[in-house]
């Protein structure tokens, strides 16, 4: 009996407050989904996430003759923001998948993945009230914490993604494709139905929220189809040869090409507030601001560049691909590095954390900038938290960081499954002494 306690005891747990305490490996909390050997991915998340800091500061600190500036380039260039960004989280989630299968049990793998997904939609929650309030909209509480914004579509895409890998790679883009013609029918109905009855209402605050901003239906079709991509990066990324590597860009190049001229042929309807209603299609308000000039009155905002129409879907999916597959070909085929391309990789790498930072210096200066001093001030004010953010890694280990409390779920999570494991073998090494004394009484 002694013997079987020393060896519990070798192998005993240490406290839970002491394992947190141990230090993390500083790549484990730079991206938690980063799939490492293919450095164009973090390439194009960073990029993405430096335009979105772009975005969201220009609408902040653009005084009032030059706001028109951000209707105006945030219309053509939407697709090199959230509409990337969340094609590329729910792509990455391959790698955290599948680069851990076999060295991790399935159950550590899914709860990481369901610890970073539930914390990202409880961090997008937290936004909703604040961006319901500028948006002007009266949600009573608690339900103005619910809503389709950014962060939450991205936790929610994380988890399910998880589940969509089990359905086979082309019933999956079949899936997707039918889930981005029917949307805007469904949505529609419901949309027109939510005011008569209490169901449809219920399914409308669900599935479209009262800030609509990358709605359920049709942002599920991402979770379908960026997978099947996803895998075929994990592929390529494994094979690791040349061949490989220009066929995935082939893919990757004519799928995107193909959905964008989709993309056109279907989305050059213009669209005004009168033929689609703002409240379903928040993006449509650029138009109004776009035309806050004197110079020229845009008609319309073409159907493909309004997020969450069915053009705008095959269009943003095709040039997300296409802004890939190019990334893809120059940083891991023909290897170019230089120091703003890794600087733009780190970006990459902890890129939730400064999606999260840049909200707290937005409110210092607002409405202060013309076209004259907004390119110099939005340029340093990405590398400040470029810089703030290598800090905090390299010389904090990140502690505190978003990535840092996900990795740190993510352990107690394992460690809760290792303590369970041995207290039940200890528990079976005890019931099997009980037993062998009973026979040796008898």
């Amino acid at each position: 009996m002694s013997s079987t306690n020393e060896k519990v005891q070798s192998v005993e747990t240490p406290p839970l407050v002491e394992y947190l305490k141990e230090e993390i490996p500083i790549e484990d909390i730079r991206d938690v989904s980063s799939p490492r050997r293919i450095s164009s991915i973090d390439f194009v998340k960073g990029f993405a996430i430096c335009f979105i800091i772009l975005a969201h500061s220009a609408l902040a600190w653009f005084d009032d003759d030059w706001r028109y500036l951000y209707g105006l380039l945030f219309t053509f260039l939407d697709i090199l923001g959230p509409s990337l960004f969340v094609f590329l989280s729910a792509l990455s989630v391959i790698f955290s998948i599948k680069r851990k299968k076999g060295k991790l049990s399935s159950k550590i793998i899914r709860n990481r993945i369901l610890t970073r997904g539930v914390i990202i939609i409880i961090i997008g929650m937290l936004f909703n009230p604040m961006s319901l309030y500028t948006a002007g909209e009266s949600v009573p509480f608690p339900m103005n914490f619910w809503g389709w914004n950014f962060l939450v579509f991205i936790g929610f895409s994380q988890i399910f993604s998880y589940y969509v890998l089990k359905i086979k790679k082309i019933p999956r883009v079949v899936i997707g494709i039918i889930i981005i013609i029917i949307s805007p029918i469904i949505r529609q109905f419901i949309f027109d139905n939510k005011d008569t009855n209490v169901g449809f209402w219920i399914l409308h605050f669900l599935i479209t929220s009262p800030l609509p901003q990358v709605p359920f239906l049709p942002w599920l079709a991402i979770c379908f189809i960026s997978t099947v991509f996803g895998e075929y990066l994990y592929d390529a990324m494994i094979k690791g040869t040349k061949e490989a590597y220009y066929h995935l860009f082939r893919i990757f190049s004519y799928c995107g090409i193909i959905l964008v001229i989709t993309g056109f042929i279907l989305g050059w309807r213009l669209q005004t507030p009168e033929t689609l209603e703002l409240s379903e299609y928040l993006h449509l308000d650029l138009l109004r601001i776009a035309n806050q000039q004197d110079y020229y009155h845009f008609l319309g905002m073409p159907d493909f560049m309004v997020r969450n129409t069915m053009s705008n879907m095959f269009y943003n999916l095709g040039a997300a691909l296409l802004i890939i597959a190019v990334s893809f070909y120059f940083i891991d085929i023909k290897n170019k590095s230089n120091q703003f391309i890794k600087m733009i990789i780190y970006y990459g790498k902890v890129s939730l954390s400064l999606f999260l930072i840049q909200f707290l210096f937005l409110p210092l200066y607002i409405g202060q900038f013309s076209i004259i001093f907004f390119p110099i001030v939005g340029i340093v004010y990405c590398g400040f938290l470029g810089l703030m953010m290598y800090i905090w890694m390299e010389y904090f280990n990140g502690v505190g960081s978003p990535e840092w409390i996900m990795v740190q779920l993510g352990r107690v999570g394992q460690k809760t499954e290792e303590f369970v494991k041995k207290e039940t073998h200890v528990i079976a090494e005890k019931a099997k002494e009980t037993i062998h004394k009973l026979k040796k009484e008898e």
